[in-house]
């Protein structure tokens, strides 16, 4: 009698949204292993990798850990146990399956650095019978230190499956129209909640060395497009484009965020609303970093009045976003 052929799943996609990571908790060894990742990736510190390993090893993961753990700390959701991030994603995934519900797709999320891994949900899509999969890095604006290092990892987990999906990549959509218009919404909103009218919209986003665009990473240009885009809906509103969380001596995209919110005041700009397009869902990044530290040194610089912008998070124009870009490659 011959054997019966296990049974074996197959016929459905998989669709994987993924963000940039987050630590396990705010314990110092959770940051500093999650910061090991990260600052250990060749797409995020393009130098030397002996030298590199050596200054990252020795010095780096034994003071910036605390620093990093302090600012995690001002942020983190108690209740739920878990970072903005990590939270906004599970939402995001779960409020976009909502529309696929009857379909033979599957929709999961899953994180660079840290927990759950790209490899981990991959594998998992894989034993559901994912035939086919979908990948979303769920950064607007392509750098090769964000959506290419996603590429990096998916390929790298692919290369040690002998199974092997048809495979699409959705690379970046700082000009789709559902996106603007989300982000135009939600300026709107804010504006019609605070009792001040804003003098300028600063536009921030996350920077990257210099010395990335001058070797042709694209991503400046992506964001000064997304800013101009959003500009040409606003009502008679400046807004500018600025470069946050620089890190090392190098020189980094500018204008950058910090010194522009300090010279603001000086020039009459007393009155300022920020807003963070690159990131799509708060973090550490905008939620300590701008609307906590950033507003602090804007107030100690001059200024009077400031706020920013929820990044868009799981909104209902979000989703919209997240289903349409799904749709087109399905």
């Amino acid at each position: 009698m011959k054997k019966e052929h296990p049974p074996i799943k197959f016929g459905k996609t998989g669709v994987l949204l993924i963000n940039l990571g987050t630590p396990d908790s705010t314990n110092w060894f959770d940051i500093r292993k999650y910061l090991k990742e990260f600052l250990s990736d060749r797409r995020v510190i393009e130098l030397n990798p002996i030298l590199w390993q050596i200054i990252l090893n020795l010095f780096i993961l034994t003071f910036r850990p605390s620093k990093t753990a302090k600012a995690y700390k001002e942020i983190w959701m108690k209740n739920e146990n878990m970072s903005p991030l990590l939270y906004y994603t599970k939402k995001q995934t779960e409020k976009t399956s909502e529309y696929f519900k009857g379909e033979n797709l599957i929709i999961d999320f899953a994180m660079r650095y840290g927990n759950p891994s790209i490899k981990s949900k991959i594998v998992k899509l894989y034993s559901e019978g994912c035939e086919n999969l979908v990948i979303l890095p769920l950064y607007p604006q392509y750098a090769a230190a964000t959506t290419a290092t996603v590429c990096d990892e998916v390929y790298r987990t692919l290369m040690n499956m002998r199974w092997q999906p048809s495979l699409q990549i959705i690379p970046h959509y700082e000009s789709n129209p559902l996106y603007i218009e989300a982000l135009v919404k939600s300026i709107n909103k804010k504006i019609s909640e605070i009792d001040w009218k804003p003098d300028l919209i600063l536009a921030s986003y996350h920077g990257i060395p210099k010395k990335y665009f001058d070797k042709g990473d694209p991503y400046h240009c992506y964001c000064h497009k997304t800013t101009r885009l959003i500009s040409e809906k606003l009502d008679s509103i400046e807004i500018k484009t600025t470069f946050q969380s620089r890190f090392g001596p190098q020189e980094w995209l500018q204008p950058y965020t910090d010194k522009t919110l300090e010279e603001l005041p000086k020039i009459g700009k007393k009155n300022v609303l920020a807003v963070c397009p690159g990131f799509s869902s708060d973090c550490v990044e905008t939620l300590e970093e701008i609307l906590i530290q950033g507003k602090e040194s804007f107030m100690v610089s001059g200024g009077e009045n400031f706020d920013m912008v929820p990044c868009l998070n799981d909104s209902d124009d979000h989703i919209l976003l997240l289903k349409s870009l799904i749709e087109n490659k399905i």
